[in-house]
């Protein structure tokens, strides 16, 4: 299989934690690219129309994208249920955790293409305020979750999601007012899958 991927991208890592997680990290190929909306990547958007990351291509040449259903479809290559709970609660808890981190992730990335890639005098502070609103509401949500003893595909993209906001940015200190949520990042960030696949900025 081959994930295109860049090391700072946050939905990136939550496949690799997952495919670390089942033991599958070794049957991947890793393909570095850059890539921003003003710089599309063609071999990304040859197999994805959207041209985003992480896009991952199977062993049997389909293309899979986005990191929900490159997730799910490891996490079948490996029997199915070590990351996705089966049907039920426990299941549910998860991926509407998944979509909370996810959205941490969206607001983030979004703020970071605002901040890094439109020229100053057309950036808009409010639309960024908005975003960051999203982040720090979802933040205060996870403060009164019971994460401890669960890693599975909710707690995962959590900890990604955290592990990009420390990336880019660290003046947030979201830490601060959100003691729970800080320890239990401590306690999992040991985690060799976690350990494995800190992001790097670009």
């Amino acid at each position: 299989m081959q994930l295109y991927f860049n090391p700072a991208s946050p939905f990136v890592r939550k496949v690799r934690v997952t495919a670390h997680e089942l033991g599958l990290g070794d049957r991947i190929e890793l393909t570095s690219i850059s890539l921003t909306p003003l710089s599309p990547h063609d071999g990304v958007r040859s197999s994805n129309p959207l041209g985003k990351i992480p896009t991952l291509i199977t062993d049997d040449g389909a293309a899979l994208y986005d990191s929900p259903v490159i997730c799910e479809y490891l996490d079948s290559l490996a029997g199915r249920n070590r990351i996705f709970p089966a049907a039920g609660a426990a299941r549910w808890t998860a991926l509407r955790r998944q979509a909370l981190a996810d959205g941490i992730m969206d607001a983030a990335v979004l703020t970071r293409y605002e901040q890094a890639a439109r020229p100053k005098e057309l950036r808009w502070e409010a639309w960024v305020d908005g975003q960051f609103l999203k982040i720090r509401t979802a933040l205060d949500a996870l403060e009164h979750e019971d994460l401890a003893d669960t890693f599975d595909i909710g707690t995962i993209s959590i900890a990604c999601a955290l592990g990009y906001l420390d990336l880019r940015f660290a003046a947030e200190s979201w830490r601060t007012r959100r003691p729970r949520l800080a320890a239990w990042l401590a306690a999992v960030s040991p985690r060799p899958s976690l350990a494995a696949t800190i992001p790097a900025a670009t």
